[in-house]
């Protein structure tokens, strides 16, 4: 790994915060890191306020869309709330749906299907809605590029409402109301919300019409909050308000779809990263490997008992989930190792027989292997489907857009994308995605790099310190977990290699004899020798706390080490 040391703030900046907050200079430091460099910056951070929700309004096209749902609701129309079957998408149609549906009885869900429709707005879903008298669609996490698709709704008289995050096109589609902050004429002082979060917003824009204010919808924050986690938007701004809130609606009184997964996990407080490496697994299994509708129907489900049944259905494809990207990634690295020894810039793989469901999972745990912009393929119907994903630095649906000759349709992220193609063009796409990355890549991102926010010493390391460091969170892109750097460590004779297949490293790291700390480093067994025999090391690493049978004690959870 590549070890980037984090430029050192400045001093005076550092003093001056460090005297305003009577805090450590560490902690003033890793603030000033962060752009916050003034008492008032601090207090927006460690204060998390729903009053600093900026008004939904400024939203381009909001009135026009409250205006046309408060039409409908005043026509008795049919509404039809339909979104993207990812966590993202089932979170904002369960909040959309749900808040409708407490006032109002002619409202329906819509999740695609996988494999049937695909991604975003499909013609059967408007077909679906012209055929059930449904006259208005309010599309969430997806649409923005549906052009054609609002133009075929037009026909049968069916209107759209896009609430969409994703990049735009050229062109948006010529919906009654589109609402993303990332279009260039939005004005929205935001731009990084999640699917979900711009249903939050719609939800507050008609909520303060009817003299609610934003206390009146806290009780929606906990899907806000694992779409933000799950979708890995900047933790900044907005999202980490909402995020904060929603993580402690999720502790305090969480809907009965999530009280039952959390029955089952038997986890007391969940943190961000439990939500993404639990919760959200768990909801995105039913579109991977069933349908979305099954996490819609937990998500809104308000009988416990009910909700405990659908809870049940979904670890069930959650466990079935685990097994098929376990058996096509062992395929998928097979599949790279027999390919021509020659060096790449790029990791794309292909069989038919893949499962649709998971092969973005499969794309990211080959990232883990193999450090390089990754698409896995699959058969999907008469065309190839793939999930692309990408390293650290690098925008992999620019790569897209620059290949775009050979694909059929395509959208995403910077990191995350899907697309299709035809299969007759899949050699010349490889080809020239290949091409794409190798001449506009900087190569040093193709070796994965852990950045450091500052270097310390143990004794630094106290319950105090970890307890103002545990209030920067929740933790997410551009509000990362501080990783620290530590030289002239020695273990104390006592590290191993630990877990099933001996793939992680146990050391109690001591730096001067006194203070020690035990560490763990999950997938660095391999790196046993570098702290044997007492040998001196420097770890980079996070700090977080240990609970067992018990007891808490402060660890270190390394991310690498080094002689």
């Amino acid at each position: 790994m590549r070890w980037t040391l984090k430029p050192k703030p400045n001093q005076d900046t550092v003093n001056d915060l460090s005297k305003a907050l009577q805090v450590e200079k560490s902690i003033a430091s890793l603030l000033v890191q962060r752009g916050i460099e003034s008492y008032e910056q601090a207090k927006y951070f460690f204060r998390p306020s729903l009053d600093d929700l900026h008004d939904p309004f400024l939203m381009k096209d909001m009135h026009k869309a409250v205006s046309r749902i408060e039409t409908a609701i005043s026509n008795n129309e049919n509404i039809m709330v339909y979104g993207d079957y990812d966590v993202d998408g089932t979170t904002a149609v369960s909040l959309m749906s749900s808040y409708l549906s407490s006032t109002y009885p002619n409202v329906t869900t819509y999740i695609p299907d996988r494999y049937e429709e695909g991604y975003g707005i499909s013609y059967k879903g408007i077909d679906y809605a012209a055929d059930n008298d449904i006259s208005l669609i309010i599309a969430l996490d997806c649409g923005i590029k549906a052009i054609d698709k609002v133009v075929h709704a037009k026909e049968k008289n069916v209107d759209f409402i896009i609430c969409d995050h994703h990049r735009p096109g050229p062109k948006v589609p010529d919906a009654i109301a589109v609402l993303d902050p990332k279009q260039d004429d939005c004005n929205y002082p935001f731009d990084e919300l999640c699917g979900c979060g711009v249903g939050f917003k719609l939800i507050q824009a008609l909520a303060s019409k009817k003299g609610k204010t934003i206390e009146d919808l806290t009780q929606y924050l906990d899907l806000v909050a694992t779409a933000i986690g799950a979708d890995i938007v900047p933790m900044v701004g907005e999202n980490r308000i909402l995020a904060h809130y929603g993580l402690k609606v999720i502790n305090t009184s969480p809907r009965a779809g999530f009280k039952a997964i959390i029955d089952q996990i038997k986890k007391e407080t969940l943190t961000i990263t439990d939500v993404v490496f639990i919760i959200a697994p768990r909801i995105n299994a039913a579109g991977r490997m069933k349908h979305g509708q099954y996490a819609v129907d937990l998500l809104t489900q308000t009988d416990m008992e009910t909700a405990t049944k659908y809870a049940e259905e979904i670890e069930a494809f959650n466990s079935d989930r685990k097994d098929t990207d376990k058996r096509i990634t062992k395929e998928a690295l097979e599949h790279i190792e027999e390919q021509e020894e020659q060096e790449r810039f790029t990791t794309v793989v292909y069989s038919e027989d893949w499962h649709k469901g998971v092969i973005g999972i499969v794309a990211s745990r080959l990232i883990e292997t193999y450090y390089r912009p990754t698409l896995v393929f699959t058969k999907s119907g008469n065309k190839l489907a793939a999930s692309a994903r990408s390293v650290k630095g690098f925008d992999v649906y620019n790569a897209l857009e620059a290949c775009s000759e050979h694909i059929e349709q395509f959208g995403g992220h910077k990191y995350a994308a899907g697309l299709t193609l035809e299969e007759k063009n899949y050699e010349a796409f490889k080809q020239k995605f290949e091409e794409v990355v190798k001449t506009t890549i900087d190569k040093n991102l193709l070796t994965p790099e852990v950045t450091i926010d500052t270097q310390i010493d143990l004794d630094d390391i106290t319950p105090k310190f970890y307890r103002i460091l545990s209030q920067f969170a929740p933790f997410g892109p551009g509000n990362m977990a501080p990783v620290f750097m530590t030289d002239c460590l020695n273990d104390t004779g006592y590290g191993k290699c630990v877990g099933e297949d001996q793939s992680h490293l146990r050391i109690t790291a001591t730096q001067t004899g006194s203070t020690k700390l035990v560490c763990i480093g999950f997938g660095l067994g391999d790196k046993l020798d570098l702290i044997a025999d007492k040998k001196e090391f420097k770890a980079a690493y996070s700090i977080d706390e240990n609970h067992w049978q018990g007891s808490v004690n402060l660890q270190l959870k390394l991310r690498d080490i080094k002689e």
